[in-house]
């Protein structure tokens, strides 16, 4: 829970840093938002997740 609500809250900031910079728009913003609110709803929200589990916790493993 703790990993993806971090990702939320990174991809929300990013997404905002891009609609006030004029990288994007916010109509396409809003389809974006949108399309990963219903792509949650579907049968690939576990792999996605997994998929997503599985990277951070490779980030995580990295030493520097």
């Amino acid at each position: 829970m703790a990993i993806s609500l971090s990702v939320v809250l990174l991809l929300a900031v990013i997404l905002v840093v891009l609609i006030r910079g004029g990288s994007i728009k916010a109509g396409p913003a809003i389809v974006a938002v949108l399309f990963g609110f219903f792509l949650a709803s579907t049968g690939m929200a576990p792999s996605i997740n997994r998929f997503l589990n599985e990277v951070a916790q490779t980030i995580n493993s990295i030493s520097f």
